[in-house]
């Protein structure tokens, strides 16, 4: 087997068609964030974005989108639900190809789905799917017939939500973009409050979030749904859709009309409007959030963990995993630094390309937890 480090825009319609077909294996697409649209979309707005591509004697075999550096990632990482190899059935492309190919040091993941995840797995968790494949109808029976008294309640709290606020109705599709940059406003605004980097502050994620929300129309498109109560915009979601699949990626909502619980009431919605969205499963996720489980019919593995070398980018993982351990047996909050400062320090790598802006959002969630410790 031959492999090649390419430029995407350097596939040609055979690859492209290859790529989309080992995809959907048996004509099912596993995720919209595994299809080469997605990544087109990613490498539009970043400059480091290459395909290890396998080839053998029958053509293309598999195809790795990811994020080139000393520290290689799966496209559009960590803010990409999926990530891993496409390739055809049977075909193998071991962790030491990956980096050869790649030229990396080491490679990092949060959500392999595809092939056995690489490396060291640190963790493993499911994504939570709705199946809506014989429709709406059925698929609330089935889950009204499991978790009565949440439904009971869910239905309670909509009426509740009316008598209070109004009518509740929900718009599909968001032509103006208005619905679209409310909910940018709502997550800014959550990020900030909870300490977290705010995804929307980076200017290739607005990039592309904002060409995701404008393809509304295609095989491969972005969904903005909002929904209301009277006049008021309650809650918004954003998702992708592709072969049948749609998967909330944003969601968010007004706290004011959190007893109506906003956010699962459009779920309901999507659910039932699926049908005529041409959605035959809804695609949650993957967390810990305890709602899940009254909606998902099943889970897909995901894996989160990393390759490395006696690189230098090996070297310095293991340092951070070696101060981890080392500090995990200190007594009070102290065990947690180097591993909340690690995460961070990840994902703002993850998504700031430059050195320079990298360090200087560090250090300013460095100086907003620590500054606030002492108030």
């Amino acid at each position: 087997m031959r492999f090649f480090d390419l430029d995407i825009q350097q596939l040609g319609e055979r690859d492209l068609a290859a790529w989309r077909r080992f995809a959907a294996p048996g004509g099912r697409l596993i995720s919209p964030y595994l299809t080469p649209d997605f990544a087109k979309v990613i490498a539009s707005a970043r400059d480091d974005v290459r395909v290890a591509v396998a080839e053998d004697a029958d053509g293309p075999a598999a195809f790795f989108a990811y994020h080139a550096g000393p520290i290689a990632r799966p496209v559009g990482a960590p803010m990409s639900d999926y990530q891993g190899i496409v390739c055809r059935e049977g075909t193998h492309v071991s962790a030491s190809d990956l980096l050869n190919t790649t030229q990396a040091g080491a490679m990092v993941y949060e959500n392999w789905a595809t092939t056995p995840a690489p490396g060291r797995i640190r963790s493993a968790a499911g994504s939570c799917v709705l199946d809506l494949s014989a429709g709406s109808q059925d698929y609330f029976k089935r889950r009204r017939g499991l978790y009565r008294n949440h439904f009971k309640k869910m239905d309670q709290r909509a009426r509740k939500g009316e008598r209070e606020f109004g009518a509740m109705r929900v718009e599909f599709g968001d032509p103006l973009g208005a619905h679209f940059e409310t909910l940018k406003a709502w997550k800014s605004a959550q990020y900030r409050a909870t300490g977290l980097l705010d995804l929307f502050s980076i200017g290739w994620v607005n990039q592309v979030l904002n060409t995701f929300a404008a393809k509304r129309f295609g095989p491969f498109r972005g969904l903005t749904c909002a929904l209301y109560f009277g006049d008021r915009l309650a809650a918004v979601e954003f998702g992708l859709v592709a072969g049948g699949a749609y998967h909330s990626w944003f969601p968010a909502y007004d706290r004011q009309f959190a007893s109506a619980s906003p956010g699962l009431q459009l779920i309901h919605a999507i659910a039932e409007a699926a049908p005529r969205l041409g959605i035959d499963r809804i695609d949650l996720g993957k967390s810990e959030a305890d709602y899940k489980k009254y909606y998902a019919d099943y889970e897909v593995p995901l894996s989160q963990g990393r390759v490395v070398t006696g690189s230098l980018a090996g070297a310095r993982i293991a340092g951070w995993e070696l101060a981890e351990a080392v500090t995990r047996h200190l007594p009070g909050p102290a065990s947690q630094i180097p591993a909340r400062l690690r995460r961070r320090w990840a994902q703002t790598s993850a998504f700031e390309p430059r050195r320079a802006r990298r360090l200087a959002l560090m250090g300013a969630a460095v100086g907003a937890r620590f500054g606030s410790s002492r108030d």
